[in-house]
């Protein structure tokens, strides 16, 4: 049976079928029942491994779907300074988008080049722009 998991908690999708009471009627009350009703979690939804080669020998065999909803809530990691500090300045290196204007002579251009070299155009462009700042650079 489904189980959303963009919610907070599981919304139950299913058949009539699924949502019958014991005499066999599939009332309105109960479907609502039924779908807001969370399953007990499982003891343990998937085993306890000894090591990694363990694990690694149970999940091509088995399916997490089957246990998804039944998983604990992971808590939020907290990242060691080295990596916030990382991230941070990875963040502010990032691009910046621009605007330019080209022929579409010089664009059809860019990008034959750049499949030959199994590259972006837009990556093609960029690594001419640099190669010219580099060259004028040593100019100056």
């Amino acid at each position: 049976m489904p189980v959303s998991r963009l919610s907070r908690g599981p919304i139950r999708v299913g058949t009539a079928r699924d949502m019958e009471d014991s005499e066999g009627a599939c009332s309105a009350a109960s479907k609502v029942y039924h779908m807001k009703t969370k399953l007990p979690p499982a003891k343990a939804p998937l085993p306890k491994f000894r090591s990694d080669e363990a694990a690694a020998e149970y999940f091509p065999a088995h399916s997490v779907t089957e246990v998804w909803d039944q998983l604990p809530e992971s808590k939020p990691t907290k990242l060691s300074k080295a990596l916030a500090n990382s991230i941070r300045k990875r963040h502010t290196a990032a691009k910046s988008p621009i605007s330019t204007r080209l022929g579409p002579e010089q664009i059809a251009a860019a990008k034959k080049i750049a499949a030959a070299k199994s590259v972006g155009y837009q990556t093609q462009l960029r690594m001419w722009i640099a190669e010219g700042i580099r060259r004028e650079a040593k100019r100056a």
